[in-house]
């Protein structure tokens, strides 16, 4: 049995989504939050559980594609863990690992679904990209509106061309420097 902490690690791909689900019902001494992609390890929260759990602690996260999306990296966390003398538990694949590798039918249930879970991410990447392919064919704007629009940018050229300060143009517009500097920039390679 273990007598250390209880550790919960959550991770979301985007900020706007809920992490209260993912531990509801689980009594953890302290949780750390990702608010970002599970792609790769070099996730803030996620660095920083590694570095605060010790032996006899216990790791619990909401299901397997919540620690990562790729096979390599969720192998080499639970043995980072389980080498540390951590025990980790996925609640919703009820799998439990230990350093004890008397359990081969854990660590291939863990390869399998981190395999599930990286396709799950691919498959995800390509209708992505397929969707944005579709909207883009339609017309649909993508990415971030415009701060100026081309009427603005128009007066912002010729009295930035007749003398005024670009300072105080992006004051008056408020907008940046960088992002006055931009506009003018593609105007002129529009032109």
């Amino acid at each position: 049995m273990s007598t250390g902490q209880t550790v919960g690690y959550v991770r979301v791909s985007s900020i706007g989504q809920n992490t209260a689900r993912q531990l509801d019902g689980v009594t953890v001494d302290q949780t750390f939050t990702d608010k970002c992609s599970g792609s790769d390890t070099n996730r803030p929260a996620l660095q920083a559980m590694l570095a605060h759990v010790r032996k006899g602690d216990t790791v619990v996260v909401h299901e397997i594609s919540r620690l990562a999306r790729n096979t390599a990296d969720l192998l080499a966390l639970v043995k980072q863990l389980t080498d540390k003398g951590i025990t980790i538990t996925f609640k919703k694949e009820q799998l439990t690992f230990t350093g004890d590798k008397s359990n081969p039918m854990n660590q291939m249930l863990l390869t399998m679904l981190g395999a599930v879970s990286a396709f799950e991410l691919s498959m995800i990447n390509e209708r992505r990209a397929e969707g944005q392919a579709k909207a883009r064919e339609a017309g649909t704007h993508m990415g971030r509106h415009a701060k100026l629009s081309a009427n603005q940018v128009a007066a912002i050229c010729q009295r930035a061309t007749a003398g005024e300060s670009k300072t105080a143009l992006a004051e008056e517009y408020g907008v940046s420097r960088a992002t006055l500097y931009a506009a003018i920039a593609g105007a002129k390679a529009a032109a």
